[in-house]
């Protein structure tokens, strides 16, 4: 159904009272002609402190060149980006997630003041993709997301490389196993450019469920960041957003359940982040659309593993382009009945009629038809138990164990649990336990990769597990349990553990527990008391008072 195109900025520059508003979008080169047409804003996450984002200012002109040619005037805007590789084992870890509510608050915010007819956002690290989905979601005015493209691997010792195994490659320093110049050597050619995390991590996780939920176009996502391919893309984008919004379809027109479930089909398929549990939680909760953390577990079950893609796999997200994209995934899922063909895309098309165009590469090995997975099910895992009643996650690609027992390792902070693993104090069959960095008690919910990292480098990837109610990368590999809820600082069982406690964790019955008496793990919540907030004021402060549960999505209230 059509709509009036300036169905919100005439409010903002029609008339003889907006002569002020006019005078000022004067003062910055905009004509009359210019404000009498659709206002499209472009949500730019730039910035200069990471490679991830660092393409996106140049992208963006293209963006705003496909809007002009398409009849609209572009207005670009800025926000926020927290890079987790850099920040990552530091307190300004803390600030990523955090970061995903002020990204959607500050674009909600400006296009609310600005009163667009329509918003391009420009995305690539992990938490400006759903950052950007929440706002869109609220805005609920014709919106595309546009992903800036993956890195490209770096070359060490004849090999492609990429950040994780520089993080890894720290722990085996600390082991002795390689040398801290060749730890050196290897962190100076990892990230040779622009793009985001060169795996199935988070960001290349979710702008693959961008694609399949219909925020972004099929096929915009894969081209790499550096690839003179990505203009076009751009440009395409601009036009495409000027259509939805002649259009008159907007985000409530196509994130149904359905639409989510393609989503996290897609994750499954593809070995992705566990964060697109917290993250695609967040966005149904913010359209209205049910979807718990159970659905994750019933979905992934029905969905074989198609992609051999790192942190366990052979392949980066640039070979995934070079063998079809992430199209070609959405093609195999949708030829075996494995996802909703019958959804619609932003051009206006189904899955199913998107899919028909793509085009597979000859003799290409990273993406497996369904009839020939590399694992039956899928790699998303969720596990219930007595120490996570609420639900935890973990990533099972086939590569690792299913069932561990052992005795817990407890720490209440991350940097101790990363000095006992590095000075050699964790031992075969320990069970890693990180507590007290959840969304409200770290706060933040930081990443555990350089601790998952230093695990694997040190060669303990096969004998040791971990859990948190913290986060993971989507670079971890190994048996790691994360999003344990209720967290630490909300009095879960987790925070009743000691040192030496049995903890069994069993992937085929989907349990978590510790090996102990109902009586004794309540006799221990009872004595428990709840810590005093680590951060007083500020931001963090008010982000711990107002976050919700992992397994809520850890929005803020």
């Amino acid at each position: 159904m059509s709509i009036d195109a300036k169905h919100k900025s005439r409010t903002m520059t029609e008339g003889r009272n907006r002569a002020g508003a006019r005078s000022f979008f004067k003062a910055v080169g905009f004509t009359d002609e210019d404000l009498a047409k659709p206002l499209v804003g472009v949500a730019n996450t730039w910035i200069e402190t990471m490679p991830c984002n660092f393409n996106l200012r140049k992208l963006a002109e293209k963006v705003k060149a496909g809007v002009r040619a398409a009849g609209g005037t572009p207005m670009e805007f800025n926000t926020i980006a927290v890079s987790d590789a850099i920040t990552m084992g530091t307190e300004g870890m803390k600030a990523s997630l955090v970061s995903r509510e002020v990204i959607a608050d500050s674009i909600e915010l400006v296009g609310r003041a600005y009163m667009f007819d329509a918003i391009v956002a420009l995305v690539a690290c992990d938490k400006t993709i759903p950052g950007a989905a929440l706002a869109l979601i609220r805005l609920d005015v014709p919106s595309l997301i546009l992903y800036g493209g993956t890195i490209m691997p770096g070359r060490y010792q004849g090999r492609d490389v990429n950040i994780q195994d520089v993080f890894e490659a720290i722990g085996a320093a600390a082991a002795g196993r390689i040398t801290d110049q060749e730890l050196k050597e290897l962190e100076s050619v990892a990230c040779p450019g622009a793009g985001a995390c060169g795996g199935q991590f988070t960001a290349n996780t979710m702008a693959l469920a961008m694609e399949f939920l219909g925020f972004s176009a099929l096929g915009t996502a894969s081209t790499p960041a550096v690839d003179p391919r990505k203009d076009q893309v751009g440009l395409r984008c601009g036009s495409i957003v000027m259509d939805l919004l002649h259009r008159g379809v907007r985000p409530s027109d196509i994130l149904t359940r359905q639409a989510f479930e393609n989503a996290i089909a897609g994750v499954a398929a593809t070995g992705g982040s566990t964060n697109a549990v917290l993250h695609l939680i967040a966005m149904a909760r913010e359209a209205g659309v049910s979807l718990s953390v159970d659905d994750f577990d019933s979905i992934s079950r029905r969905t074989p593993l198609l992609a051999d893609l790192k942190p366990w796999g052979k392949y980066l997200a640039a070979d995934l382009y070079q063998a079809g994209g992430i199209e070609l995934v959405a093609k195999h899922l949708v030829e075996a009945g494995l996802m909703d063909g019958s959804q619609r895309t932003p051009t206006g098309k189904t899955l199913s009629e998107e899919v028909r165009k793509v085009k597979e590469t000859p003799g290409q090995d990273v993406v497996r038809p369904a009839s020939n997975p590399l694992r039956a099910t899928g790699g998303l895992v969720i596990l219930r138990g007595n120490l996570a009643p609420d639900g935890c996650v973990v990533k099972i690609t086939g590569h690792e164990k299913d069932h561990h027992r052992g005795p817990a390792r407890v720490f209440d902070r991350e940097e101790d649990a990363m000095t006992a693993v590095t000075e050699g104090k964790i031992l075969s069959g320990d069970v890693i336990v990180i507590r007290y960095e959840g969304p409200k008690g770290g706060p933040g919910m930081r990443e555990m990769l350089g601790v998952t990292g230093a695990i694997v480098g040190g060669g303990l990837g096969e004998a040791v597990a971990l859990l948190t109610d913290g986060r993971f990368s989507g670079a971890t590999r190994g048996l790691m349990v994360g999003h344990v809820a209720p967290e630490a600082a909300a009095g879960g069982p987790i925070a009743g553990l000691c040192n030496g406690d049995i903890v069994v964790i069993d992937i085929p019955t989907r349990r978590l527990d510790v090996e102990l008496a109902p009586e004794e793990i309540q006799r221990r919540l009872s004595a428990w008391r709840e810590p005093e907030l680590r951060y007083p004021s500020g931001v963090f402060a008010k982000y711990a008072k107002s976050v919700s549960s992992a397994s809520e999505g850890a929005v803020t209230r």
